[in-house]
C-alpha cells in the first residue's frame, strides 16, 4: 500500500495521540498508585468490622481502594467528584463520599459498605424497604442512596418528606425514584 507524505504524517499524529491518551489515562485512573510501588505505605483499614492491611500509594482515594483493592465493588464510582453520592459509605456512623478522601486517613475508623449492611440472608431495614418500596430503577445509585439513608436515619435529624429529600440531595438518582426513596426512608424511621 502506497502511503502518500500527508497521510502517512496523519497517521503518526493520530497513534501518537492515541498513545498520550493511555498514557495519561493510566495515570489518572489510579491503576498504578493502588499497585504500591516506591511511594507506598502501609495502612490497616477496618472495613466491614474486618481488618485489611494494604499497601497503597498515599494518594489513593477510599473509594478506589475499597473497589480496586478489597474488591468491594459495591460502592460505584460516579462522577468521582463528590456531586452524585453514588460512592457513600459510613466511616464512623457518619455519611461520606468515599471519592473526595484518602484512605490512608482512615487508618483507625470504622468503615461501612453497602456489602456490611445485611446480616447474612437478612437485609438491613432500610434495604428491605427499598425493595418494598421500590426506591431503586436501575441500581446503580441504589448503594449510595442506601448507605446515605441509613446515615441519615442515625442522625436523627429527618422527620417530615421535605427535610428527607433536602438531606437526602447530594445523592443522585438519574431515573428518578426519589419518592419512592423518601417513601422507603419514612418508613423504615416510622417503624424504629
Amino acid at each position: 500500500m502506497r502511503l502518500r507524505r500527508r497521510r502517512f504524517g496523519q497517521l503518526m499524529i493520530l497513534g501518537s495521540a492515541v498513545a498520550a491518551v493511555e498514557g495519561f489515562s493510566s495515570r489518572v485512573s489510579g491503576a498504578g498508585l493502588l499497585a504500591g510501588g516506591e511511594d507506598a505505605v502501609g495502612v490497616s483499614l477496618r472495613v466491614n468490622g474486618q481488618s485489611y492491611p494494604l499497601q497503597i500509594d498515599p494518594r489513593v482515594s477510599l473509594l478506589d481502594a475499597l473497589r480496586e483493592r478489597l474488591g468491594l465493588t459495591g460502592s460505584k464510582k460516579g462522577c468521582d467528584r463528590g456531586q452524585c453520592g453514588a460512592c457513600t459509605v459510613l466511616v464512623n456512623g457518619r455519611r461520606v463520599n468515599s471519592c473526595l478522601t484518602l484512605a490512608i486517613m482512615h487508618q483507625d475508623d470504622q468503615i461501612t459498605t453497602i456489602e456490611g449492611l445485611a446480616r447474612g440472608e437478612q437485609l438491613h431495614p432500610v434495604q428491605a424497604a427499598f425493595i418494598a418500596h421500590d426506591g431503586f430503577q436501575c441500581g446503580y445509585c441504589t448503594p449510595g442512596q442506601i448507605m446515605s439513608a441509613v446515615g441519615l436515619l442515625s442522625e436523627g435529624h429527618a422527620h417530615s418528606d421535605s427535610e428527607v429529600r433536602e438531606l437526602m440531595s447530594g445523592n443522585i438518582c438519574r431515573c428518578g425514584a426519589y419518592p419512592n426513596i423518601v417513601a422507603a426512608i419514612q418508613d423504615v424511621r416510622g417503624s424504629t
